[in-house]
């Protein structure tokens, strides 16, 4: 057995990089279902592309398009951070039970928003097209 201890934090940057491709990837199909109908969500259905809706359909297409590549992660992931925050008073916690988003179906919103929210303060971790332009431009 090696002396030098294991420890995760070693893969960090790795472990950061797949949680930012992760949540990107699930985020961009609110947006295709939103904007695309896929997948088929039916409250979508008739979706008009200047309401609320719609437009939050395309801030998620272009944002989580960004973090999901890595590309202006930083100012991305706090964008889509806020856009979750609105969402979730506008369209969660105004129907009651402001403090459980298990009640007010929620849950997505807030780890949406927390997660975009460490990303703009963390980072994209590695695999990011910002981590090889910074890199090659040294």
């Amino acid at each position: 057995m090696s002396t030098r201890s294991f420890s995760l934090s070693t893969w960090e940057p790795q472990l950061r990089a797949l949680l930012r491709i992760v949540v990107a990837f699930l985020f961009l199909q609110h947006a295709t279902a939103k904007l695309f109908g896929v997948p088929h969500v039916e409250m979508f259905d008739g979706l008009q592309l200047m309401s609320l809706l719609g437009v939050a359909g395309m801030i998620e297409l272009v944002g989580g398009t960004l973090v999901l590549i890595g590309l202006l992660t930083r100012p991305a992931a706090f964008v889509l951070s806020g856009e979750m925050a609105f969402a979730y008073f506008m369209g969660h916690a105004s129907s009651g039970h402001v403090l459980s988003p298990l009640l007010n179906h929620g849950e997505s919103a807030v780890l949406f928003c927390f997660v975009f929210l460490y990303l703009a303060a963390a980072g994209p971790g590695a695999w990011s097209v910002d981590g090889a332009r910074s890199t090659s431009s040294t």
